[in-house]
């Protein structure tokens, strides 16, 4: 091993983020994986350190392996391992993972000389704001569920446990690619695809909607921090984003127009109605687990929009790829291999032989 390069620690490194900047930052640094036991393992250019974040014992000999292989200077320390659930319930899991892990981890890394804490949290800690009106890291912190409870509360324990260890914070926006990998899109994309009627109604204010963020600009956002560590400020937050947000209704027509060539006209329905079809449905016996929660139903009017201006002059960095551009291939992945595009995005099976209309089974959801 080339003892001549730096080391990075990346955290979660065969997730969807993490495997990514592992292949990003390979040929430059050295890098240490650290991920649970077992299958899928991070890229080829990561070795694979096992790590329990819900233990001191399991971080502790983790951090053991990393100053064997790799000695106790740690460029930076990319942290993306979370607990994440889409049910929008609490889950002692949120503390156990998220905030406990991290500070087991920065405790951990007292023992080394380390040069940046780099966390990555979601635009989701700030409150939601109102069209035309873009948030930036100064505005109120809000936020409404469980999981960006934990990482506004994993961003309060950064900054008082951090010590001497420079910290940087990136709120990210929705994070999506060429094929999806967007539950939310994904899920929007079947009900139009299988022409659901609930894909025609919604509990909310059509022209609000939430920012994405391309996964290889999460990549280059990340990178450019790693690289550019020693002239950024000791604490560092920055949100992650595109600063075009489209609407609900926007993106409704867009996949409606590339998937069945159609106009497709939402209808906005009231809260309680949407509320009681979805507790119908997460309450009937023999029926799969519905996508649709409550949760959902009450944030249907929040609205996300983003300045990036302190990425883009602490980083250099702004968003090269947009939602709007990069549709048009989601939708040509899915209408090329559906049954992949469908297992890819962790929805089951497709319809066979083709698109085909389905009764209103879920309720109104919140996109």
């Amino acid at each position: 091993m080339d003892r001549e390069h730096e080391t990075v620690i990346v955290t979660g490194s065969s997730g969807l983020i993490g495997s990514a900047v592992v292949r990003r930052l390979g040929g430059r640094f050295r890098i240490a994986g650290l991920d649970r036991d077992g299958p899928p393992h991070p890229p080829p250019e990561a070795e694979c350190v096992c790590v329990d974040l819900t233990s001191d014992e399991g971080v502790r000999a983790a951090l053991d392996r990393v100053r064997r292989g790799y000695g106790e200077e740690i460029a930076s320390v990319v942290h993306l391992a979370a607990y994440y659930d889409f049910s929008g319930e609490p889950s002692p899991k949120y503390e156990e993972v998220t905030v406990r892990g991290t500070e087991r981890l920065l405790r951990g890394l007292r023992g080394f000389h380390v040069g940046q804490f780099l966390f990555s949290s979601t635009m989701l800690v700030h409150a939601p704001g109102e069209p035309g009106r873009k948030i930036t890291e100064d505005s109120p912190i809000g936020p409404t569920w469980a999981y960006p409870v934990s990482k506004d509360r994993t961003e309060e324990l950064i900054r008082r446990e951090r010590g001497g260890i420079p910290a940087v914070i990136l709120r990210i926006a929705g994070v999506y690619d060429d094929r999806c990998h967007s539950i939310p899109l994904a899920h929007q994309v079947q009900r139009i695809y299988e022409r659901w009627t609930t894909g025609r109604v919604y509990p909310g204010d059509t022209t609000r909607g939430q920012a994405f963020v391309h996964l290889d600009d999460v990549v280059d956002a990340i990178a450019r921090a790693v690289e550019r560590r020693k002239q950024l400020p000791p604490e560092t937050t920055l949100l992650i984003g595109e600063t075009d947000t489209l609407s609900y209704d926007e993106l409704q027509r867009a996949f409606a127009r590339l998937i069945h060539d159609e106009e497709w006209e939402t209808h906005q329905i009231p809260k309680a109605l949407a509320e009681a079809g979805a507790w119908v449905q997460d309450h009937l016996p023999f029926v799969g687990e519905p996508f649709i929660k409550p949760w959902m139903i009450e944030r249907a009017d929040d609205h996300y929009e983003l300045d990036v201006t302190r990425a883009r002059t602490l980083l250099g960095w702004e968003p090269r790829r947009s939602l709007r551009e990069t549709l048009p291939k989601m939708v040509a992945a899915l209408k090329e291999n559906p049954a992949r595009w469908y297992e890819e995005n962790h929805l089951g099976p497709p319809p066979e032989p083709g698109p085909a209309a389905r009764p209103p089974e879920e309720g109104a959801h919140a996109g």
